[in-house]
């Protein structure tokens, strides 16, 4: 599937999208909001300001992702790897993160209050200026 066929499925009431493979795309702010993302390829997309609020990103690959700016209020990013994932000012506010690879991602200014982190893997995680699960500023 392309990202032209996507966006129109989408756009026809389609939310299952189980298994995409968009490795390397562009779809900086497109609307994905509900979507079902579940172990999606999705490898150095640029995601940047796009809306993914209620997304089902379990066990998706976000490795080197770029979702700067983006709204993933709500979504479920457990078991996801975001490995080098840029999620510079992104909006997490009770996203799930549970068991995800965080590994050296960039959260610089994002907010994660209310997040689910737990057992997710922190190595080299920045974490400069944001906003944590329980209200706290991370210096």
């Amino acid at each position: 599937m392309d990202v032209e066929e996507l966006l129109r499925r989408y756009q026809e009431g389609e939310r299952d999208f189980k298994g995409v493979i968009l490795i390397g795309c562009y779809l900086t702010e497109i609307n994905l909001s509900g979507a079902n993302l579940q172990r999606a390829s999705l490898s150095e997309v640029d995601l940047s300001r796009a809306n993914l609020v209620g997304a089902d990103l379990t066990e998706a690959s976000l490795i080197r992702a770029n979702l700067t700016g983006a709204n993933l209020t709500g979504a479920n990013l457990s078991g996801a790897n975001l490995f080098e994932a840029k999620l510079t000012g992104a909006t997490l506010d009770g996203a799930e993160l549970k068991m995800a690879d965080l590994i050296d991602a960039d959260f610089t200014a994002a907010s994660l209050q209310g997040a689910n982190l737990y057992g997710a893997y922190m190595i080299g995680t920045l974490l400069q200026g944001v906003i944590m699960p329980d209200g706290t500023i991370h210096s």
